[in-house]
């Protein structure tokens, strides 16, 4: 009777154990998708890029300065990337005349993204970041360089929000109704 009591307690402090490491596993990769702070935003190296467009235009970030601006790192082959995207666009048609901004960086191939948007087109700018981007993004708070990453900006260059994974509806007109 014994062995099995201590079989028994054995078997229990391992599941304890393993449960523990589970959960404190869990809240450290929850810690590091969390977007990280950045400092004098409004000063960042980020006003001084220039992408390409895929038609092959010069976009400078200096001219989307003094609007708010939902800048989006995204991704040919990242799903969720692509469902996000219309739902941007269709916010961008609606708030584009109230002065907001939209500017979508894409972390891939440009050939990738010339045929993507042949398929889907977007009426927001689009810049053709590469793997520069991801530098870029981690700048901004994504110290996980996961996509889709979405940083929110004030009209003063200030960081609003930011947001690692897909944007929702909610996201969209709570930034509407904050962006000053």
């Amino acid at each position: 009777m014994n062995n099995l009591n201590s079989s028994a307690s054995r078997r229990n402090l391992l599941l304890g154990t393993g449960a523990a490491a589970a959960v404190a596993g869990v809240g450290l990769a929850l810690w590091n998708f969390e977007p990280k702070s950045v400092a004098h935003v409004q000063s960042h190296p980020v006003w001084s890029q220039q992408f390409e467009n895929p038609a092959g235009a010069v976009l400078s970030m200096s001219s989307f300065r003094g609007k708010p601006l939902l800048l989006n790192f995204w991704a040919t082959w990242c799903p969720p990337c692509i469902e996000e995207l219309p739902m941007i666009d269709a916010f961008w048609r609606e708030n584009a005349p109230n002065g907001h901004q939209v500017l979508a960086l894409a972390i891939d191939q440009p050939s990738a993204v010339r045929r993507f948007l042949e398929r889907q087109a977007l009426a927001f700018p689009v810049g053709l970041a590469g793997l520069e981007g991801t530098n870029l993004a981690k700048s901004l708070g994504n110290a996980a360089g996961g996509l889709p990453f979405t940083v929110f900006l004030s009209s003063d260059g200030s960081i609003w929000r930011q947001k690692m994974g897909q944007l929702t509806p909610a996201d969209l007109l709570e930034w509407r109704k904050s962006a000053v």
